[in-house]
């Protein structure tokens, strides 16, 4: 049976409700999933998941070969090294030590290996700083992985699941990372609804083995030298698989909602239609971001949301459609673009994508907190023309650009 080939029920399937924290709701997600092989080493905010899956497996209810390596490089060699076999897989990690699978992160999109990974954002060092923002998140947008961004426990544990249809899909072949604010949502206990009957999860993402692997009975070889000859060819395929995913994206996750009755799209939009302003950002600060939304349509000012939800493939077509008439466009960033025309990475590319300045200001870096009141202030500073567009702005630090 292939993930194509699926038909989804009549009705939904039956649900109950738990509460879990983001990590925990990640774990599960994994073990409903079935994983045939888990690479884990403990970094904090994500050190909650391995242990999960690793009592999962000592208790017997997941059958899966767990190795816990020496390293987060060894962690993605082992997983590409099962997935080239025709293992379904997955590893998690955060800030450094996904700097440490660096080296193997572009490789598993050349072998167009299906890994599906979790990241628990966090800033990245120095100064040494274990709380969340999404400065490790962004540095992979240039290797041909399929990114997520989630809000909540619930949708991490959603995306899991179309993650691994997703990458599976014999239209992609590609490795996928799902990441979710460290500690924001990876340590907070939140309500959950999950299959009452967890074999409905692997009904809608079967493992369908069908990408090049490895067979010891038909000797190939996988990551030969490609020469000028012919690299540029071979990774183009990778460039078309994560072009082509956008629409495959999509698909399941319209899929996704006709079996467990719920989807979240490329992107989520707020009070848009008539809006004069909207402000975009990511993760799980968008609840904040709705209300200062209703707080300035009190006070009469046209206000709207865009929460960024799958940012590679880049949805610039959709967001193009969705901002394109709207007057003044404020990104809001949690991570830093070092150097950039823009100083936060994806105001630098809505900017890119609707050919016209935008507003950008940098929020929550190394998770200084934030509140509504915090972007309200910053929003009427916007909508009154007291910033200037295609300048960096920030939001709580002091002495900041403000």
């Amino acid at each position: 049976m292939t993930a194509q080939a699926l038909v989804p029920r009549e009705k939904k399937i039956a649900q109950k409700r738990i509460a879990l924290t983001g990590n925990h709701a990640v774990a599960l997600a994994v073990k409903m999933c079935r994983p045939d092989v888990i690479a884990a080493y403990p970094i904090t905010p994500q050190t909650p998941v391995v242990e999960k899956l690793a009592e999962y497996v000592n208790n017997g209810e997941l059958d899966a070969e767990y190795i816990p390596v020496e390293s987060e490089h060894s962690a993605m060699s082992a997983v590409i090294g099962a997935s080239a076999m025709g293992a379904r897989t997955f590893t998690e990690t955060s800030s450094q030590g996904l700097m440490h699978m660096y080296e193997n992160l572009p490789i598993a999109v050349g072998l167009r290996l299906p890994i599906v990974m979790g990241v628990a954002a966090r800033t990245i060092s120095a100064p040494i700083n274990v709380w969340g923002d999404y400065s490790d998140v962004m540095t992979m947008r240039e290797l041909g992985w399929i990114i997520y961004i989630v809000q909540n426990a619930q949708e991490a544990f959603d995306t899991i699941i179309q993650a691994y249809r997703v990458a599976e899909d014999q239209r992609v072949h590609l490795p996928a990372v799902v990441a979710y604010d460290g500690f924001w949502t990876s340590h907070v206990l939140q309500p959950l609804d999950v299959p009452e009957d967890e074999e409905d999860v692997i009904r809608f993402s079967p493992i369908t083995r069908s990408w090049v692997k490895l067979d010891v009975d038909k000797p190939l070889q996988l990551g030969a030298v490609g020469t000028p000859e012919w690299y540029w060819e071979i990774r183009w395929q990778a460039v078309e698989a994560l072009r082509e995913s956008l629409k495959v994206i999509e698909e399941i996750d319209r899929e996704f909602d006709k079996w467990f009755g719920r989807s979240y799209g490329l992107f989520d939009t707020y009070r848009l239609e008539d809006a004069e302003l909207a402000i975009v950002t990511y993760g799980s600060i968008y609840g904040l971001v709705k209300k200062v939304v209703n707080r300035l349509r009190e006070e009469g000012v046209k206000a709207g949301a865009l929460r960024l939800r799958v940012i590679r493939p880049w949805p610039g077509d959709k967001l193009r459609k969705a901002l394109d008439n709207i007057e003044k466009v404020f990104v809001i960033d949690r991570a830093i673009n070092h150097g950039g025309p823009l100083i936060g990475p994806m105001a630098t590319e809505v900017a890119a994508t609707l050919q016209r300045p935008v507003y950008n200001a940098l929020a929550t870096i190394g998770m200084r907190a934030i509140d509504s009141d915090m972007i309200y202030e910053a929003a009427v500073k916007v909508a009154k023309g007291l910033w200037a567009p295609n300048q960096t702005y920030t939001i709580g630090l002091r002495g900041g650009y403000e």
